[in-house]
């Protein structure tokens, strides 16, 4: 089950690092809870392989900076189509 695990970790992570995605769309696409996106790439992915894990909380970091907008912007969206 070990094994498992840290492989899906490390399938997570790059995974995040091609697509840029966000732990909720990373979390769809390996259904799984955002929780458990966040513990494989946050607390066991530094210790299986650090290279990748620098790489995604790099782009982690830049998604939780824009995150506001990504908000804003599907609020705009949301009443746009609610006024159609």
């Amino acid at each position: 089950m070990k094994d498992y695990i840290e492989e899906r970790a490390v399938d997570i992570g790059k995974y995040i690092i091609q697509t840029k995605a966000t732990v909720r769309e990373a979390a769809k696409v390996f259904k799984v809870s955002k929780s458990t996106v966040h513990k494989d790439v946050a607390e066991r992915l530094p210790k299986i392989n650090p290279v990748i894990y620098r790489e995604v909380k790099k782009i982690l970091e830049k998604n939780k900076a824009e995150r506001h907008i990504r908000g804003g912007k599907a609020t705009k969206m949301k009443y746009k189509m609610r006024n159609l």
